[in-house]
């Protein structure tokens, strides 16, 4: 039904509280709510007061982008609506159809009546961006659902159906039927029956053991969110809700504001508006439409091959996986199928849905079985002789319009195109592995990709449930373009005096998921060798810097990492844990020997500071060069990609909250501290106009 924001059904006023696209509860929505009520409390023929959102949604947190710079919401704020409508001595029913969350769900808990249509979901996701509910969600809730389950709503973040909290006062009905006609029958009754107005406040929270409960949940809590505040102050804001209302609602706003202004706030709110950025695309033609996709065609069964298979199977698209060999091909496809059977076997699937999946999957040995795929993924060994072959083949087998996309994660994707009659239909696709895990999607434009084969794959990422960012041609990209630069780093202090278990805890306590040398070997050593190697044979005049000569060393003893069981470590049998290797110490030792260099001690602050830093300083060197889009950009990449702590909000994040000027001041302290080659060959230039002129990447 399309409705104004103000309607009359008899004695009832139907108040819309979203209007799309945004369906945000933002000042100008509050303001025009408020207006809806008050108008209908004036109104002497106006009984009861309907609250309803849209078919697809209720209102959400919309006041989120509020908070990005200041403390306060701008009148009527979220609290005051609600208190009004809390004290309306009519009644307001809210009417809650798809998805209500955050601030739209705590409207709704200050209403006298709720309705939901049965596929209605309700959320408080405040958590997730560091924060607890402002609007006295923490105090309401579990006054209506209980201590446990308000807790579990709320420390979660997720969204739950309305249909799992029937049997609870917070729904006075959840319908099958039409929300808005539904909601008015009940809505006639409660005028007509003159049944008491119901206020949330004036509940008592239901729970035997609420202090022993509290205890486990903190305990339960502790380890888990260390670098997460919000958590344990949700529970703190909920455990208020034992006591008086209006002393819950003051400790629920001082909880909030103590939050709002924490760095990891700060840093997940980054990332909340940095994730959501992320797909738009800068510079597209105006009237643009994405190619249809019905089919897909993945060349390589591979790890690799076989986890970007299971991504469009998981979509319901069918794919076509060539390899050539059989053998290759049967080891892909039971990967595939073993995936499958591993989710029926958590329960995370149902088998006849497996069943139904799996069987999308096309194996064959034979190039021409993708001549009728809309999209063609290659996932073979990175190999420019080897990517050439592949799509020479492609261009002459795949229908005109379809998309041709690499898996390549560090070689031109100009060059790529180049083996084609077709270079717009040309582009990068670079998955993370495992593929059918990592969120982040790399997806590289050529300089004559199109802008709707751009458009498709962005769209079709997110179909597929990946994050995609957008960038430019370069080696290695955003992300292994800047990894280069921090691994080298830590190599330079391994040089210098620290040791690999060193510079790897000192990041892992800094929060990174893995320490440099750690990660190298489970990616495997060997693919920076053979970077390397392509380096030395592309550009011979290059000096390599002794660093690289050292991870040549570990790798001309067959040391490439956990699936050789030795690396920067050594792994027992079938295990993944790493155990110092002496034989490592020696090889360092030798290396500082052979390159006089006289070892020092190292803190692990200066580790941190240089190998972070040098993340923030090729960050801003691709802003310079517009290989990314934005900084933010940057920021999902090594949050989605390479273990980023997220409360830290991403390497460019990271610099502006250290300020910019002193990461500026920082670098140059190193550079004046070298032993021997440069490592950061200069400070960004893009990273020094900001620090001087106070300016921040985001």
């Amino acid at each position: 039904m399309n409705m104004t924001p103000y309607q009359v059904h008899g004695e009832v006023a139907i108040i819309r509280t979203v209007q799309p696209p945004l369906h945000a509860l933002d000042a100008a929505a509050r303001s025009a709510i408020l207006a809806g009520v008050r108008a209908a409390e004036s109104d002497e023929a106006i009984k009861a007061i309907v609250l309803i959102g849209t078919d697809a949604a209720s209102p959400g947190k919309g006041e989120i982008t509020e908070v990005k710079s200041q403390f306060g919401f701008e009148e009527p704020s979220l609290g005051t609506l609600i208190s009004y409508i809390e004290t309306s001595t009519k009644p307001v029913i809210a009417a809650i159809g798809g998805l209500c969350m955050g601030g739209g769900f705590e409207l709704a808990l200050g209403c006298h009546f709720r309705f939901a249509s049965a596929g209605a979901r309700v959320a408080m996701p405040e958590v997730k961006i560091g924060l607890c509910p402002s609007g006295g969600g923490s105090q309401r809730l579990p006054r209506l659902i209980g201590l446990e389950a308000a807790l579990n709503v709320i420390i979660s973040g997720e969204a739950v159906p309305a249909g799992m909290l029937r049997d609870t006062p917070l729904f006075d009905g959840i319908t099958e039927g039409d929300l808005l006609q539904d909601t008015l029958a009940f809505t006639e009754n409660v005028v007509s029956d003159k049944l008491a107005l119901k206020r949330a406040r004036d509940q008592k929270v239901r729970h035997a053991k609420p202090d022993a409960f509290l205890l486990l949940v903190r305990n339960s809590l502790g380890a888990a969110t260390k670098n997460y505040p919000a958590p344990l102050a949700c529970v703190d804001a909920v455990e208020a809700s034992l006591g008086d209302f209006d002393a819950g609602i003051k400790k629920e706003k001082k909880i909030f504001l103590d939050l709002l202004s924490s760095d990891e706030a700060k840093a997940l709110r980054h990332l909340h508006f940095a994730e959501r950025k992320a797909p738009h695309i800068d510079g597209l033609s105006e009237g643009v439409v994405p190619r249809p996709v019905t089919s897909v065609g993945i060349v390589g069964a591979g790890t690799m091959g076989a986890g970007i298979a299971i991504n469009f199977l998981l979509a319901g698209i069918p794919a076509t996986i060539v390899e050539t060999k059989q053998e290759s091909l049967d080891r892909g496809v039971q990967h595939i199928q073993s995936f499958f059977e591993a989710r029926v076997k958590k329960g995370k699937m149902q088998a006849d849905e497996a069943s139904r999946l799996a069987a999308l999957l096309k194996p064959t040995l034979s190039f021409a079985d993708l001549s009728n795929a809309d999209l063609v993924i290659e996932a073979v060994f990175e190999d420019m002789e080897v990517k050439k072959t592949v799509f020479q083949k492609l261009d002459e087998i795949c229908k005109p319009g379809a998309i041709l996309a690499s898996n390549t994660s560090t070689l031109d994707v100009n060059v790529i195109a180049s083996f084609t009659k077709r270079p717009m239909d040309v582009l990068g696709a670079h998955f993370f592995s495992p593929a059918n895990v990592m969120k982040l999607l790399e997806v590289v434009r050529g300089d004559k990709t199109a802008d709707d084969v751009l458009l498709t794959i962005m769209l079709l990422a997110k179909k597929i449930k990946k994050i995609a960012v957008v960038s430019g041609v370069c080696d290695g990209f955003i992300g292994n373009r800047m990894i280069g630069g921090y691994s080298s780093e830590a190599a330079k202090l391994l040089e210098e005096g620290a040791t690999v278990q060193q510079v790897d805890g000192a990041l892992e306590k800094f929060g990174m998921a893995m320490g440099p040398f750690r990660m190298s070997d489970l990616a495997g050593n060997d693919i920076g060798w053979a970077i390397r190697k392509r380096i030395r044979a592309e550009r011979p005049e290059m000096k390599m810097p002794t660093t690289a000569m050292l991870a040549d060393k570990l790798c001309e003893l067959g040391r490439f990492g956990q699936k050789t069981g030795s690396g920067w470590y050594r792994y027992e049998k079938g295990g993944r844990t790493p155990q110092v290797d002496p034989a490592v110490g020696k090889l360092v030792e030798d290396h500082r020997a052979t390159h006089g260099i006289v070892p020092r001690k190292v803190s692990d602050g200066e580790i941190v500071q240089r190998c972070i830093f040098a993340l923030s300083n090729e960050g801003a060197r691709i802003l310079e060069e517009g290989i990314a889009q934005r900084a933010s950009d940057i920021d999902v990449v090594y949050i989605f990609g390479y273990g980023f702590p997220p409360y830290r909000g991403g390497p460019m994040h990271y610099a502006d909250s250290v300020g910019l000027l002193n990461v500026e001041r920082a670098i140059e302290g190193f550079m004046k501290n070298e032993q021997s080659e440069p490592r950061y060959g200069r400070v960004a230039s893009l990273l020094s106009q900001f620090a001087i002129a106070g300016k921040t990447f985001n």
